[in-house]
Parts: C-alpha cells; sequence; structure tokens
C-alpha cells in the first residue's frame, strides 16, 4: 500500500509538472526521488509552519494553508536541487499552482487506484 501511494505521487507530479509551466521534473527516477522528497517535507517541516502560522490561518479561515502548501512545494524544490534530485520548482506562483493541481490529481489518482484495488476481488 505504502509503495502504491508513493507511485500515485510520482504519477502526480509528472502530470503536475506537464500542467504548470515552472515546474520541471527531468525523468521517471526523479518524480520517485520528488515525491519521497515532498513526503518528507509535509511530514517533518510543513507541520511546523502549520502550527506557527496558526493565527494567520485563523484570520483567514483556511485559506492560509493555500500559502503554507506552496511554502512546502517549494522548499521541496530547493532541497531537490541541493540533492540534484532533477526537481524544480521556480518562483512562487508555479508554487501556488502546482501545490493545487498536484493535490488535485493526487486526490484523483488515489480514488481511481482504490477503486482498481477493490474490484480484483
Amino acid at each position: 500500500n505504502f509503495l502504491l501511494i508513493w507511485l500515485v505521487s510520482a504519477i502526480s507530479l509528472i502530470i503536475t509538472a506537464k500542467l504548470v509551466p515552472g515546474i520541471e521534473i527531468t525523468n521517471f527516477t526523479s518524480a520517485i526521488l520528488a515525491s519521497g522528497l515532498i513526503g518528507f517535507v509535509n511530514a517533518t517541516i510543513r507541520p511546523i509552519i502549520t502550527i506557527l502560522t496558526l493565527p494567520l490561518t485563523l484570520l483567514s479561515l483556511g485559506l492560509f494553508l493555500l500559502i503554507i502548501n506552496a511554502i512546502s512545494l517549494s522548499l521541496a524544490g530547493w532541497l531537490s536541487g541541493v540533492f540534484n534530485i532533477g526537481f524544480k520548482v521556480v518562483g512562487f506562483w508555479p508554487a501556488f499552482f502546482g501545490a493545487i493541481v498536484l493535490s488535485l490529481i493526487s486526490g484523483f489518482l488515489s480514488r481511481v487506484a482504490k477503486v482498481d484495488q477493490n474490484n480484483d476481488f
């Protein structure tokens, strides 16, 4: 199940890179590594940023979470450059729209994967 989620994340990242200008991914291996890096950022750094900006998130009725998602994606792109993974996010707006598109595509593909997985029986 973990590998399926990781694969769906990598495919979602490739589709997002095709749809959003300013997000670049070099190949499938880069997508696998970058999706792991995004997962790491979302599991470690994103909760800290979310807690620190909680008053702003409450004042904006949760809309500031979109900014936090963009920061997380941008940070993953920067870390990818540090580790030479082959994933790049160029600027705030590509990170902002990329986070939205990535979330939608990942959610859709996750549902499709679960439907296919349940139809095996």
